[in-house]
């Protein structure tokens, strides 16, 4: 089983879609491995987006992503890295089409109800940041 990290964004968390987001995944053959409500820190925030940190729009995904706390989670389930990118659509929910989770509950770039991972590699670095060993169960 392969597994991939997501974050519930700050606007999945205020409508109240994570039942419905993580009944999509469900569906589609997905199991929890691990999750986990938490406050993104600056610092966190920092290293999670360290490839755009030094760009003019990072202090709007510091403020966004830290505004309220966060769902942490590991997915498991065949090809997780690319069937869960697929699910979620573009990661400009404007040009993600219905039926794809962003295309249904997403708004912007940013606020775009889900973060994942985009690679095999990044998810297991993502899962490490977010996740001491001991905490993943499945």
């Amino acid at each position: 089983m392969d597994k991939t990290f997501i974050i519930f964004k700050p606007d999945c968390m205020a409508n109240n879609l994570v039942g419905q987001v993580l009944t999509r995944f469900e569906n589609a053959g997905f199991s929890l491995a691990a999750a986990k409500m938490i406050q993104l820190t600056p610092e966190k925030l920092r290293e999670h987006y360290a490839h755009v940190a030094d760009k003019p729009f990072f202090p709007d995904i510091e403020k966004f992503m830290g505004s309220r706390p966060v769902l942490v989670a590991i997915l498991k389930g065949a090809d997780a890295v690319a069937k869960v990118r697929d699910l979620l659509g573009p990661t400009d929910s404007t040009k993600a089409p219905a039926g794809t989770i962003r295309g249904d509950f997403g708004e912007t770039m940013m606020v775009n109800i889900l973060h994942a991972s985009d690679s095999d590699g990044n998810a297991q670095i993502e899962i490490d940041r977010f996740f001491a060993p001991s905490e993943v169960l499945g």
